[in-house]
């Protein structure tokens, strides 16, 4: 299994930590980033995402207020113990996020099947489309490296 990367457009909708948010709850909800495992800092992630200290640490703040990861000094931020309710989910919610991202993909020109298998790409990361090397990307787009920073660049994407 590779390094989880989090990756953020800085040209779409969704502000930056948000998606820095979303991803980070995701993969501890999924169990790819375990318990105890330790975070980069927030200034080491947000160099490395080219983005502001501050846009980091509120990612942080929400996923603590969440109770998925506790920061302590000296020790870091680590992923947290999953609280017993973490793998509940809200059926309606997702069943309007599906509607949502089915709407978006056939506004880009999508039809079922292409549909389909990006839904089976995103829960099955790296099983059917290899992962995009260093440099490559669209403008806008950048990545980090959870485990071990490491940043990839993507043309255009000018840090901030």
């Amino acid at each position: 299994m590779s390094d989880p990367v989090v990756r953020v457009d800085t040209t779409g909708q969704v502000p930056p930590y948000e998606q820095i948010r979303a991803q980070l709850a995701a993969l501890i909800r999924t169990g790819r980033l375990a318990e105890g495992e330790r975070l980069p800092t927030v200034r080491q992630l947000a160099t490395d995402l080219g983005l502001a200290p501050g846009t980091v640490a509120r990612a942080y703040r929400e996923l603590e207020a969440a109770e998925l990861i506790r920061t302590r000094r000296g020790a870091g931020t680590r992923v947290a113990p999953l609280p017993p309710d973490a793998h509940a989910h809200d059926a309606g919610r997702l069943t309007t996020l599906a509607r949502d991202f089915t709407s978006a993909a056939r506004a880009l020109g999508a039809d079922t099947e292409d549909i389909m298998a990006a839904v089976r790409d995103a829960l099955e990361p790296g099983s059917s489309s290899p992962s995009p090397a260093p440099g490559s990307g669209t403008r806008g787009h950048r990545t980090a490296d959870v485990a071990t920073t490491v940043v990839q660049r993507l043309p255009g994407g000018t840090p901030r």
